[in-house]
């Protein structure tokens, strides 16, 4: 069982810079697909960026698009998320997870428990 921790979160003016790191216990496997997923009170959980152990392929919601940049340290066991130009609505806990397709936010792998999360919040 893999299991992920976020940090790297923190309190940001609109238009900065986070970066966020999941570290995970033990090595994914190629075909596993690492993803960011995060949540506001009251919402559903939402699918940010994901990449491929593996191929290292990467894929983002619209809404993140040119904004943020998912990434891997396969020696680290590590993936990241770089989040540059974050507006007010980035503001969410924001989880890793880990399944084997893209929808690795609403189905991670069966036995995933979901972490902390790390808060980000962008404030003027």
């Amino acid at each position: 069982q893999v299991q992920l921790v976020e940090s790297g979160g923190g309190l940001v003016e609109p238009g900065g810079s986070l970066r966020l790191a999941c570290a995970a216990s033990g090595r994914p496997y190629s075909s596993h697909v690492l993803g960011w997923c995060r949540q506001g009170p009251g919402k559903d959980r939402e699918f940010v960026a994901a990449i491929r152990w593996g191929r290292g392929s990467t894929y983002y919601a619209d809404s993140v698009k040119g904004r943020f940049a998912i990434s891997k340290d396969s020696a680290g066991n590590t993936v990241y998320l770089q989040m540059n130009s974050l507006k007010l609505e980035d503001t969410e806990v924001y989880y890793c997870s880990i399944g084997t397709g893209l929808d690795v936010c609403q189905r991670p792998l069966r036995d995933f428990a979901w972490g902390q999360g790390t808060q980000v919040t962008v404030s003027s």
